[in-house]
């Protein structure tokens, strides 16, 4: 997918691309490392988890479903130290009993540059079309 971001904005779009090929392998602690120490994750609508043991453990359940993710476009807009990054997303993958599992939705996920430069996330709501009722 081609981007037109400029350096900063390739900085942010680094960490989400960083998350999502450690997620594709796996790599839960890789995963991790894109957040900071108190990011909250919504993987359910209107259902924030916290805490870096929370997440592992979300992170882990979720990637038995082997999940392929594809995102058509994404957006960056950055005020400071704070990076907002949107972008439609679809996602199959397998249930535990084989079943085919298909879903979309619009992650919305906010950054804040670190004193390094690099961006963690620390809010990643991967539903963020819920409040439209979608």
């Amino acid at each position: 997918m081609e981007t037109n971001f400029n350096a900063e904005e390739q900085r942010v779009y680094s960490t989400i691309e960083t998350m999502v090929n450690a997620f594709q392998k796996k790599d839960i602690s890789g995963v991790l490392a894109t957040y900071e120490e108190n990011a909250i994750v919504m993987f359910e609508p209107q259902k924030p988890i916290s805490g870096k043991e929370n997440l592992r453990i979300a992170f882990k359940q979720f990637s038995e479903m082997n999940p392929t993710f594809t995102f058509s476009r994404h957006e960056i807009y950055i005020s400071g130290d704070i990076a907002t990054h949107i972008a439609p997303w679809t996602m199959t993958g397998n249930m535990p009993d084989g079943a085919l599992i298909e879903q979309c939705g619009l992650s919305v996920a906010v950054l804040r540059k670190q004193a390094d430069g690099n961006w963690l996330m620390i809010q990643d709501n991967p539903s963020g079309q819920f409040s439209m009722g979608i």
